[in-house]
């Protein structure tokens, strides 16, 4: 049933791994990652290669095959690479900027407000209106945008507060006025 299991995760150059007790450590040019892996599935480092074998073939030995092959593939690729979320801030007023390990937002509130970043996470801010957030564990990456994201979200009638770059806000239609 897991297809995504099934499919090897090849090892580059650049990344170190080290499996034992079950215990997974990756290293890479943008830093160091450790995966439990959990029971009904075990690890084989061949040549390069990665493979997954579960243990049992129940329901879950199935899914947690998949899960831990796709858990093993972003802690490669994001010691490899890291990955990034953009973040726009839109509207009058509204602004960004890093100090240290603090971001303050001034997003329409009457105080800004403070985020420490978290280790592992690099914050760039562009324009006082653009957020770009660094790393490589791929889950804090998502969890500090989605964080950041929630101190405003997008207004649906005017636009404005904290949205992916990518993220489409669909725009409602205000009040109709007196004739």
């Amino acid at each position: 049933m897991s297809r995504i299991g099934k499919i090897p995760v090849a090892i580059p150059k650049d990344v170190k791994l080290d499996y034992k007790d079950n215990l997974m450590k990756a290293s890479g040019p943008q830093g160091a990652l450790v995966l439990t892996v959990p029971q009904g599935v075990d690890v084989k480092i061949q040549d390069g290669i990665i493979n997954v074998i579960r243990v049992s073939e129940t329901k879950d030995g199935r899914r947690m095959q998949g899960l831990v092959r796709s858990l093993i593939h972003n802690m490669v690729s994001g010691v490899q690479k890291g990955f990034e979320k953009k973040l726009d801030i839109i509207g009058v007023g509204y602004r960004a900027d890093v100090k240290g390990d603090t971001l303050t937002l001034l997003l329409g509130y009457s105080h800004p407000i403070e985020y420490k970043i978290p280790a592992g996470i690099k914050i760039e801010v562009d324009k006082k209106n653009t957020i770009t957030i660094f790393g490589a564990d791929k889950q804090l990456v998502g969890s500090v945008a989605a964080k950041i994201r929630s101190m405003r979200s997008p207004d649906p009638y005017k636009g404005k507060g904290v949205r992916y770059r990518d993220e489409v806000v669909r725009r409602k239609v205000g009040k109709a006025g007196k004739k």
